[in-house]
């Protein structure tokens, strides 16, 4: 079975971008000790993503978990700070959720635009 090479660089974006972001998130006390280095990194491969892992038929599952997460990632988050303070299961689950919100929104921009721009024929 021959496999496609035209994603594999999105591919390993999006694996190292979500590994990076679980690790990150799990083994910092908050997500503003994580520094911009690291937000910016997230940014950087969102944006990879979105311009190389997700082609026309792909992109409409693609927004549709996304967008899922990325409600999950906000609405979620907030509630979380008040079931325990002093909880790390908690605090660690909301730097995960924070940092998959900074991976996959600038993703999800591109992929969005770019299934916009592909309707119109532009």
């Amino acid at each position: 079975m021959v496999r496609s090479q035209e994603n594999l660089v999105g591919a390993y974006a999006f694996l190292v971008g979500v590994v990076l972001a679980v690790i990150i998130g799990l083994f910092n006390q908050s997500l503003e000790s994580a520094g911009v280095l690291f937000y910016s990194a997230l940014v950087i491969i969102g944006l990879i993503v979105g311009f190389m892992n997700v082609g026309d038929k792909n992109s409409s599952t693609f927004l549709l978990a996304s967008l899922s997460l990325v409600i999950v990632g906000a609405l979620g988050a907030e509630p979380l700070k008040y079931i325990a303070l002093n909880n790390y299961v908690v605090t660690a689950l909301r730097n995960v959720l924070g940092s998959l919100l900074v991976l996959f929104v600038p993703a999800t921009i591109i992929v969005a635009l770019k299934t916009v721009f592909s309707i119109t024929k532009i």
